[in-house]
């Protein structure tokens, strides 16, 4: 990065934070400390007004903004498939202002380079899922759920657990207190404190039915970060399974979330799972056909066997 593109990265990394070290600066751009000294003193007498000293940090006077110059067109792709991605899997509120941001990106883009961002988005495509009665849920839920996070208001709905409880229960009323919200694999997730078992839980937006808002109030915690939230693994069941080589590489591809390794040999592909019930990976397995052979635990090899004995009963 050279000096001038600097400057302008440094102006704007202060104008998103309220107070920046000299240090940090130094590290977010490659450089030494003294470089910044510099850069913040070339800035001053450019007429950037400027307040701090090394060693306290840096921060712009209020009311000052410097809005971008100009983009590359690496940037301006960057930022125009991310209003696509927002379009596609938010709330219909955010699909408005993904479409606004969009034409306000291309309104300031030069010619030059906006022709070169359309060449390339053409030759890029986000496929939105082909499930739209269960897309058009989701985006609605979403949507309440976002509301109830920024009102810090309670949620109910009914939870389809797809794994019944102690009792053979498979769905259940839930009341949380919802503390954020997260794209995992396609879908979105729920973190929430669950009111049922006093812990935070995670719950699919997929498997909800008849949300509602209510209007008891919750504090989110003080030490509760999203972006820092790690959940607790309880998975402590090992699944080892033998796949055909025929079809090892669809199983590599399938990315499933249970997968902790995998390895080659000469009779397949040799893949571990961790599962929190064997009920989890059932289904998954026997989509698989003959080309899988559960190697341990051996019951549930046997409830695979079962399971297939069944099938052929019905054929």
């Amino acid at each position: 990065m050279n000096k001038t593109d600097r400057l302008l990265a440094i102006v704007l990394e202060l104008q998103s934070r309220e107070v920046v070290r000299g240090e940090d600066l130094a590290d977010l751009f490659d450089t030494s400390v003294r470089t910044i000294y510099r850069d913040i003193q070339a800035l001053s007498e450019a007429g950037v007004p400027i307040i701090g000293a090394p060693g306290t940090g840096y921060s712009l006077m209020k009311g000052y903004f410097l809005p971008p110059i100009s983009f590359t067109v690496e940037e301006a792709v960057t930022l125009l498939i991310g209003t696509d991605f927002i379009e596609q899997r938010f709330d219909d509120e955010y699909r408005v202002r993904a479409q606004a941001a969009r034409r306000k990106i291309e309104a300031i883009l030069s010619e030059s380079v906006r022709n070169e961002t359309t060449r390339v988005r053409k030759a890029l495509r986000l496929l939105t899922p082909g499930k739209r009665v269960a897309l058009s849920k989701e985006r609605e839920y979403f949507e309440k759920i976002r509301r109830a996070i920024l009102a810090e208001r309670k949620i109910r709905f009914h939870y389809s657990k797809g794994i019944g409880d102690s009792k053979g229960n498979h769905h259940r009323d839930r009341t949380v207190a919802p503390y954020g919200l997260v794209l995992v694999e396609g879908s979105w997730m729920l973190v929430a404190r669950c009111d049922l078992r006093q812990d935070i839980r995670h719950f699919r937006l997929s498997r909800m039915t008849e949300l509602v808002d209510l209007e008891e109030r919750f504090e989110l915690p003080a030490h509760f970060n999203l972006k820092e939230y790690t959940p607790s693994d309880d998975r402590h069941l090992r699944v080892r399974l033998r796949f055909n080589h025929d079809i090892a590489d669809k199983v590599k591809e399938s990315n499933y979330h249970y997968m902790e390794d995998m390895e080659e040999h000469q009779d397949g592909l040799h893949v571990v799972l961790r599962v929190r019930q064997l009920d989890e990976l059932l289904q998954w397995v026997l989509g698989w056909g003959a080309g899988v052979i559960v190697l341990e635990p051996e019951s549930f090899r046997n409830w695979i066997r079962e399971e297939a004995q069944k099938m052929l009963k019905r054929y």
